[in-house]
């Protein structure tokens, strides 16, 4: 059996783009004024925990509840006014389930995120599962939990299935998990170090044909 685990933000949707903007320009320059932060540090990480981490290495100047609350609002925004959904992304996911290959979506973010991205693309009940950070009591990206957790909900072994990532700290949490990591070029991310990845694909078609091929060899009884 194989399975594809797609995390969202900076996959499926191009959140990541305003994101960083945001974090760039206007919360974290708040938060943490006295330091100079390279978003590389918490990249995919769950925005409750990042708050944790900057608190911890660097000390903040923001409340928690007003992280969270300025989280949540720039969130409304970005998933229901400006992300696209990534080009061909319909059409991979179609393949796939022509190949009989369960698919999962997961991500750092919320459910209530998640679901104002099925909502505004209509992809509710496009994935066999859908999992959150929040679904789990362990740490989010870069440990590995999230997506044992998700290949574990598709009935599949981390080992037979396929990662697709586009932060640092999500492509390591695919490798430690023991997956294999198909990690997706953003130029949001900068230059950032994607060795742990097997794969790498820079546009939304060589990711298709990458994921597609992948899939195909892992699911040939010559593999291994």
């Amino acid at each position: 059996m194989t399975a594809v685990l797609f995390d969202m933000d900076g996959v499926i949707v191009n959140s990541e783009d305003y994101w960083v903007e945001f974090e760039e320009t206007d919360l974290f320059p708040d938060a943490v004024p006295d330091a100079d932060v390279d978003l590389a540090e918490t990249s995919g990480m769950n925005f409750r925990e990042i708050y944790d981490y900057l608190d911890d290495e660097y000390g903040t100047a923001i409340t928690r509840e007003e992280w969270i609350e300025r989280f949540d609002e720039t969130a409304e925004t970005i998933y229901t006014e400006r992300v696209e959904l990534l080009a061909g992304f319909r059409d991979l996911l179609e393949a796939l389930r022509e190949a009989e290959v369960p698919v999962a979506l997961v991500s750092s973010s919320p459910h209530d995120w998640i679901d104002l991205v099925l909502s505004r693309f209509d992809l509710g009940g496009e994935f066999d599962a859908v999992v959150s950070a929040d679904d789990i009591d362990a740490d989010s990206k870069p440990a590995p939990d999230v997506f044992e957790h998700a290949a574990a909900a598709l009935g599949a072994n981390p080992e037979e299935s396929i990662a697709v990532e586009d932060s640092a700290n999500g492509v390591e949490a695919a490798a430690r998990a023991g997956t294999t990591v198909v990690a997706y070029e953003i130029g949001a991310h900068g230059d950032i170090d994607l060795s742990r990845a097997d794969e790498v694909a820079a546009d939304p078609a060589e990711l298709r044909e990458t994921v597609l091929a992948v899939t195909i060899e892992a699911k040939s009884p010559s593999r291994g």
